[in-house]
């Protein structure tokens, strides 16, 4: 796990080549429009060279006493011809450039999310959302500029700096070779730029993923940071990532203020000396011109250049942090030899169990038990005995290191990891409603559910009390986590879900906690009918709404330390009876 943090920092570089390598995955597809792209390319930047070479001419024939205005004439409707021309060229160039670029990201971005998805729970309690959000979001987008922008652009600019050059070698060969000592120059210039640029987009990168995070986190907890007047402490933490990013920035605005001004002024210098030189060696008024148009061709290819260098660095740095999150294995997976169960009868069975989230920091131990179909299992202990843990292990939230969790005698890790989570169903304490509406998180927007069927489920749990009173029922909306409901409404919505996807085992964890008593019959009346649908494990604080459950395991430090129904357990006068007496006593 510690690697893989480390990856998702984007402290991990790749070689340019590999990076390069899976790239040319994406473009593969989309290869046909790259090569007609690249063929109009060629068409647009071979028209672009010639063009000096008319105005060459007209000058030419104004400067001689025998003007001749017809010749003029044609010469300029070419030269208005074959720009329209090129323009046209460039329109579907760009276009066939934007659609092989725009399937590129949506492919990259189905492809990243669905990684996501893919994921452990353990891993997604380790990485920042804001950090796999700006993966999806921002970094995908920058890699559309690498298709679209970045990498097209350089290839036009090499061509046109090429294309130029051969063009000046042709009118003055002297002058060219002079001009090549301006070339190593800004060659040797935009290499140091290059690796500076580099670094500070690195950076820059990881400020942004580091605020987003940041934003994600306290934005959500608002609330928390207003009751307890925490907002000036926010904002000096906030002010030192907002400060990380502005230096870096400054870094790039410096780098790109000293080395585009020098570039202009290499440029200055070049045109002077064309001027000068071109009339000493005897060039005709036409080819000095030309000299002087095809510099301004030559040099502004290269300050384009420097520009896309700065644009790959962005592309670059994104491409490797999304390949960094690609590169993370997702750490329980289904085996080669996994099979689909169509239901499950629900026994339940733990053999020898042992779990750590973190190595050797064991949170169940050598736990054993066994829940047979239709049972209703409740797990009590303190806070941290591995209540929770035992059911996050049941649907594979986690793998455990030591033992063997099996259901209806399958070991689970044979099980494939849909088929197992299918047939289960949960209910948390912490019931996450989506932006949309009743019946969307209801179905969670499968279509395969009628509203007669929601209709049911809703009736089934007591739900649709409060649903009926809503002026749009179910299509009344929800808005982000669900904040325009109660707890207890939300907990209802919860069973509704669940109990609509017609599961054979049912996971309860501490869902009757901070819910209103009016709210809580409908739910005690809800679990009483869902007993029915199979077999129950709940977890539960207060002891009152497990007493008429089949098993209760009493956990204690990660191990169980004893086991039986309600009555037998207080007859016992153990650990649950303690539990049990101190609840009362509280009362």
């Amino acid at each position: 796990m510690d690697e893989e943090l480390e990856i998702l920092k984007g402290d991990k570089k790749l070689p340019l080549g590999l990076m390069l390598k899976r790239t040319m995955k994406y473009i593969k597809p989309e290869l046909w429009r790259f090569i007609l792209a690249f063929i109009l390319i060629i068409f647009n930047v071979a028209l672009d060279v010639i063009l000096p070479l008319f105005i060459s001419e007209i000058t030419n024939n104004l400067a001689s006493p025998d003007i001749r205005f017809r010749y003029i004439l044609t010469l300029s409707l070419s030269y208005f011809g074959i720009c329209i021309f090129n323009q046209i060229i460039l329109y579907f160039e760009s276009m066939i450039l934007q659609v092989a670029g725009q399937n590129i990201i949506y492919n990259l971005r189905m492809e990243v999310f669905t990684h996501i998805e893919r994921m452990s729970q353990n891993q997604f309690d380790e990485m920042p959302v804001g950090s796999l959000v700006t993966r999806v979001a921002s970094y995908t987008a920058s890699m559309s500029d690498l298709f679209t922008g970045v990498l097209v652009n350089l290839l036009r600019n090499i061509l046109s700096v090429v294309g130029v050059y051969s063009i000046m070698i042709v009118i003055s060969w002297k002058l060219s070779l002079l001009l090549l000592g301006f070339v190593v120059v800004i060659a040797i210039s935009s290499y140091i730029f290059g690796k500076v640029v580099g670094k500070v987009f690195r950076n820059e990168r990881r400020y942004i993923s580091e605020l987003n995070t940041y934003l994600n986190e306290n934005i959500s907890g608002m609330k928390i940071i207003q009751i307890f007047n925490q907002e000036k402490f926010k904002e000096i933490e906030f002010d030192e990532k907002n400060e990380n990013l502005r230096k870096a920035r400054y870094k790039v605005t410096i780098a790109f203020a000293i080395y585009r001004p020098f570039i202009s002024l290499l440029q200055i210098f070049a045109t002077a000396v064309v001027f000068f030189m071109g009339v000493k060696i005897g060039l005709n008024a036409g080819e000095i011109v030309a000299f002087y148009l095809y510099i301004s061709r030559f040099f502004q290819p290269i300050q384009n250049i420097s520009d896309q260098l700065n644009n790959l660095q962005k592309a670059l740095t994104a491409s490797e942090r999304l390949f960094n999150l690609l590169d993370v294995p997702a750490m329980v997976v289904d085996k080669d030899d996994a099979i689909e169960i169509s239901s499950f009868k629900g026994k339940i069975e733990f053999k020898n169990v042992w779990f750590a989230y973190k190595n050797d920091e064991w949170i169940l131990k050598d736990v054993s038990f066994v829940i047979n179909p239709g049972q209703t299992a409740a797990f009590v202990g303190a806070t941290g005995a591995g209540k929770t843990t035992i059911l996050g292990l049941i649907v594979r939230n986690y793998d455990i290191q030591k033992g063997k969790i099996l259901i209806d005698d399958i070991d689970i890790t044979h099980i494939k990891i849909e088929s197992l989570r299918k047939a289960i169903g949960q209910m948390l304490q912490d019931v996450f409603l989506f932006t949309g509406s009743i019946k969307s998180n209801i179905t969670l927007n499968d279509p395969s559910y009628t509203d007669e069927e929601v209709k049911e489920a809703c009736d089934y749990v007591n739900a649709s009390w409060f649903i009926d009173k809503l002026p749009n029922k179910l299509d009344e909306a929800v808005i982000e986590r669900g904040e325009n409901f109660s707890q207890g409404q939300r907990q209802l919505l919860s069973f509704a879900r669940t109990v609509l996807s017609k599961p054979q085992i049912l996971i309860l964890d501490e869902a009757t906690s901070n819910i209103d008593t009016e709210t809580e019959v409908l739910i005690q009346d809800s679990l009483e009918k869902m007993k029915n649908i199979g077999t129950m494990l709940v977890v539960a604080h207060r002891l009152s709404t497990i007493q008429h459950a089949d098993k209760i395991i009493c956990l204690s430090h990660g191990e169980i330390v004893e086991s039986g129904n309600h009555q037998e357990l207080l007859k016992n006068k153990g650990y649950y009876y303690k539990l049990y007496q101190l609840q009362f006593e509280e009362r």
